[in-house]
């Protein structure tokens, strides 16, 4: 039988229908809203930049579009947790159903103890460490760093170390993360006390099935995808995906494809969606699922893209704080966003269009910029002079306002 040959166009509707920029967005989204959106990405990174908003808020924005942040606060707290931090992509959200497919990995790097050469091994700061959270409940470093004494004569205190030996408890998942302060500072519980007995109960993947199951995962959200691309949306190695890979094939449950463009073999989803038409007006974070594997956003979209945060200002091309623009199936522009909450403004820092963008591309990015100031509390939109998609932008939403 031969294999079935994808157009590009085919395979960017396809992967943008995975990650759920077909669902009709609810005039409220609700607890139900966040569900079906978590299905689409299967995780939501996690990173403490927050020039705009943080990282792991704003997919569930460019597919749900206004919602109450308090959802993912409800999602990650409660006996009916939905989700919980863990390194999934890098840290990530991820479904709590997700758990046993990770013991592996907690496993593997309790295995590797001798490898953390920047957490020294040191069983009685282990030990006491758990003792307190036991004790005292769910803890931040900073907090069990005030509270504990710091006798040099014992095994000592200190918060670097502290920290480093918290983040090894929980990678090696004898903590977990009950959530974050105010200054997002992550705060330390037992597993016990964070997690349903559904998932703490549930028996550990071995890590072949483990792997099976972050590939069929990965091919869900992405919808078609090379075996880098499957690997990389669970951080697994690209000989392992491909044992996995092989197996769900045989299964059924993946197809191979040809993708128009790709120098790679690629596999299709059998629960993908090939739609006729995508409809998407979305901002998107610099991680968010659809551009994080950045060779894969340059095959489907032509989008060549790199985030220039530790970039020294001078040698930046188009920003600090870079957002693609998403319009119908297509990137077509891109702009430098931070949230100036003191004075209540959106600043678009610059705006740059790409090759091919719609004439009714300033319209719709000032309409998508309205919704976000909106959602942001933000009362103005400032649009700087800078890029070639500025001027005609900085008009549209003069004439907006």
């Amino acid at each position: 039988m031969s294999t079935q040959t994808l157009s590009r166009a085919q395979a960017r509707r396809i992967a943008l229908g995975a990650q759920g920029f077909l669902d009709a967005r609810h005039a409220t989204p609700t607890l139900r809203t966040f569900d079906r959106t978590l299905a689409r990405t299967g995780v939501l990174q996690v990173d403490s930049v927050n020039v705009l908003q943080r990282a792991h808020f704003m997919p569930l924005y460019s597919r749900m579009g206004p919602y109450d942040v308090d959802l993912l606060a409800r999602a990650a707290a409660g006996n009916q947790r939905r989700v919980v931090e863990y390194w999934a992509h890098v840290q990530a959200f991820m479904p709590v159903d997700l758990w046993p497919a990770m013991r592996h990995r907690m496993d593997a790097h309790r295995l590797k103890r001798g490898k953390w050469s920047f957490v020294a091994e040191d069983d009685a700061l282990e030990a006491a460490l758990i003792a307190e959270i036991a004790d005292r409940g769910p803890s931040t470093a900073r907090e069990l760093d005030d509270g504990l004494p710091r006798s040099k004569d014992h095994w000592g205190w200190n918060w670097s170390r502290t920290r480093r030996m918290l983040d090894y408890l929980f990678t090696v998942g004898d903590l977990a993360i009950a959530g974050r302060n105010s200054q997002f500072e992550i705060r330390y519980d037992l597993p016990g006390r964070v997690l349903p007995a559904t998932a703490l109960d549930a028996p550990a993947l071995s890590e072949a099935e483990a792997h099976v199951e972050l590939v069929r995962r990965a091919a869900r959200s992405h919808g078609v995808g090379s075996a880098h691309c499957l690997a990389d949306y669970y951080r697994i190695r690209i000989g392992e995906a491909r044992v996995a890979i092989e197996s769900l094939v045989d299964a059924g449950e993946l197809e191979p494809v040809q993708v128009e463009g790709w120098g790679r073999s690629a596999y299709l989803h059998h629960e993908a969606r090939l739609p006729r038409r995508v409809r998407a007006r979305a901002l998107l974070s610099p991680f968010d699922p659809v551009v994080w594997e950045r060779d894969r956003a340059e095959a489907l979209f032509d989008f060549f893209y790199r985030i220039e945060i530790y970039v020294p200002a001078a040698q930046r091309v188009h920003g600090y704080y870079v957002l693609p623009f998403l319009l119908g199936d297509a990137i077509v522009g891109r702009v430098d966003l931070k949230a100036d909450r003191a004075r209540s403004r959106l600043l678009v820092q610059s705006a740059w269009s790409e090759p091919g963008a719609p004439a009714d591309t300033a319209a719709e990015l000032a309409a998508e910029l309205g919704q976000l100031a909106g959602w942001l509390g933000l009362d103005q939109i400032l649009v700087a002079p800078k890029g070639d998609l500025a001027p005609a932008l900085a008009a549209e939403v003069s004439a907006h306002a």
